[in-house]
């Protein structure tokens, strides 16, 4: 009988060591993890709008209402997480970044911001969070040096509009030419800029405050 209260007491012991070494660990490591996101998506916000001096949130702004805007007009499978105001050191609004998240990806969320500009053109993407497979789906990372480059830069200079991903070359300036091995992924991504682009054309250029 003692020899069970003894493990006992040992076992909750070490519960509690353990559960109090894990929270200072949590501790220790939430803010840089917060840094490093933050940097993350600062350094993705300058990706999509080198011209751009600063950035804020455009005024106003729900996530929630954001996401319910675009499933209304069809995209089930994305979410737009943010919306931003890109300035130039003149104080001239250059236009917006868009942050959206697809659920489609083959491994996953895949979450990019997207810049547009006021001429509603479309600058290019760069992605926050992937899970693709390596050497495929992983391509569609622009930033990454191992990227596929043809793939990426189909989306810059683009004009909103609807866009559709094709296997092989694509005819119209609309088409999306599909990453070899990677429609899944391809399609996600497509799917997501076509939902930043609805977003756009829907509350962005319909009038309303841009700064908050």
């Amino acid at each position: 009988m003692k020899k069970n209260v003894k493990d006992a007491l040992i076992l909750t012991l070490i519960t509690l060591i353990s559960g109090v070494s894990l929270g200072a660990v949590h501790e220790i490591t939430k803010n840089p993890i917060k840094q490093a996101r933050e940097k993350a998506t600062q350094d993705a916000y300058r990706n999509v709008f080198e011209k751009a001096d600063s950035f804020s949130k455009v005024k106003g702004f729900d996530k929630k209402e954001a996401t319910s805007l675009i499933r209304k007009k069809g995209y089930k499978d994305d979410e737009i997480l943010n919306a931003m105001n890109a300035v130039d050191k003149s104080g001239k609004h250059l236009g917006y970044v868009i942050t959206v998240v697809s659920h489609k990806g083959y491994g996953g969320d895949i979450t990019f911001s997207m810049g547009v500009t006021d001429k509603g053109v479309m600058n290019g993407y760069s992605i926050t969070e992937i899970h693709e497979t390596a050497g495929l789906g992983m391509r569609a990372a622009s930033d990454d040096p191992k990227s596929d480059k043809d793939f990426c830069d189909q989306f810059k200079g683009l004009k909103v509009g609807k866009l559709e991903v094709v296997k092989g070359t694509g005819k119209k300036k609309t088409d999306i030419d599909a990453m070899s091995g990677a429609t899944i992924t391809s399609r996600a991504m497509t799917g997501g800029v076509n939902a930043g682009f609805e977003y756009y054309k829907s509350k962005l250029v319909s009038g309303g405050d841009k700064n908050e």
